[in-house]
């Protein structure tokens, strides 16, 4: 029986973070100095847990962090989760979210191993804006030959996905989208959440759907085009038919209706939304000796309780338990 909640929305997209380690700081993210604040769990356990989630009607599965590619063995993880297949019979989407500071050098072995698809987080297309943003001196050239890399190996479409601060880097939009043009990319703006270390967001510091709409036509005019209900992203292109822009807009435009998400914490906790304010021990399930049916009827039993919808903005809003770098992205 296939992933249901109580909302009668069909669950086939799982996040698996195996890494709670970045070799990045930005400066929304990872406020503080601490690092990692969770256990890296040993692949094969990885593995398991997603192996039962597919058999229960996951169709994609994206790897996550932390930074997933800090992960030694992430290619035989790869490789392994490119055998499991759907209830259709189908071969699974497997893509990583990465900072693509690895990616020059692993691209083509993932590709290999089985990867379809990667996303890499990028806050800036300016040298000096990107290494304050990641307090990271050397990063830019390096993510972008690994955005390069991953086009040529075959990893496509590769996205690139930005998030915006007001007074912060929402002067990099239309840089961007000469970017997407320049390098066959889409690019995919992501308006901030309250998901940041230090809990500083607000409102204001939300630059919203409608504005970098109007901005990017202040540059070229941009048509919508059509995607999956389920696909968080609003898509354009531009009237040339040159690149492709996605904004995900949870603040102003939520998309809970149609959420088919979950995910797994590099501790091995399922959350059934990014602002869940607890989750659900499934490693701690499995080192007490659970068998994957039971495994199964406790993953059922926590989607089936699988939130409505978030409360970003509105007076009863309670910030998630955990903030996004200890979640996975």
């Amino acid at each position: 029986m296939r992933l249901r909640d109580k909302h009668g929305r069909f669950i086939t997209d799982l996040r698996v973070s195996i890494t709670d380690r970045c070799n990045y700081r930005c400066v929304y993210c990872r406020t503080g100095n601490e690092g990692a604040q969770y256990a890296d769990l040993p692949m094969a356990d990885y593995l398991r847990m997603v192996r039962v989630f597919v058999e229960q009607g996951i169709e994609k599965v994206r790897i996550t962090g932390g930074e997933p590619l800090l992960r030694n063995g992430i290619v035989d993880f790869v490789k392994e989760l490119s055998k499991l297949r759907t209830l259709d019979g189908q071969e699974l989407d497997l893509a990583v979210t990465t900072n693509g500071h690895l990616l020059p050098e692993l691209a083509e072995p993932l590709k290999r191993a089985g990867l379809k698809r990667v996303t890499v987080s990028m806050d800036a297309v300016d040298r000096d804006k990107f290494a304050r943003i990641t307090r990271v001196a050397n990063g830019y050239d390096n993510v972008v030959a690994g955005i390069r890399e991953a086009g040529r190996v075959g990893l496509a479409p590769v996205k690139v996905n930005c998030v915006l601060l007001r007074g912060f880097n929402e002067d990099q939009i239309v840089e961007f989208a000469r970017f997407s043009r320049e390098e066959k990319v889409i690019v995919r703006f992501i308006e901030f959440m309250p998901l940041e270390e230090d809990r500083v967001w607000s409102p204001n510091t939300v630059v919203t759907l409608d504005e970098i709409v109007h901005r990017m036509g202040e540059y070229r005019p941009l048509v919508e085009i059509g995607h999956a209900h389920s696909e968080t992203a609003r898509r354009y292109r531009f009237d040339d038919g040159v690149g492709e822009i996605g904004i995900i807009a949870p603040v102003s435009h939520p998309f809970c209706g149609h959420c088919s998400r979950i995910r797994i914490t590099s501790d091995g906790k399922i959350r059934t939304c990014l602002f869940s304010v607890w989750d659900h021990d499934l490693h701690g399930l499995m080192r007490r000796g659970a068998s994957d049916e039971d495994m199964a009827e406790f993953i059922r039993g926590v989607v089936e309780k699988k939130e409505e919808r978030h409360h970003i903005g509105e007076p009863d809003f309670v910030p998630a338990s955990r903030t996004m770098v200890h979640i996975g992205g």
